[in-house]
């Protein structure tokens, strides 16, 4: 009886991992979705190459483009 119990448990962890996992590649969550110059929704700020402040990369994206 255990073992039967263990193969159910087994077989129903598998399948919600590959639920999972299907559900990410058909419809992601917001969070990895990117914007239209492909940064991620949630970037962290990085170092100006000039500077050393902490900017958005949209803001350094913008200036190196000439926007």
């Amino acid at each position: 009886m255990s073992k039967i119990a263990m193969s159910i448990y087994a077989w129903g962890a598998l399948l919600v991992s590959l639920g999972g996992m299907a559900a990410m590649l058909i419809a992601p969550p917001p969070s990895l979705r990117t914007d239209r110059d492909g940064v991620a929704h949630f970037t962290p700020k990085v170092e100006h190459p000039e500077t050393g402040q902490a900017i958005s990369v949209n803001t350094l994206i913008r200036h190196y483009r000439g926007d």
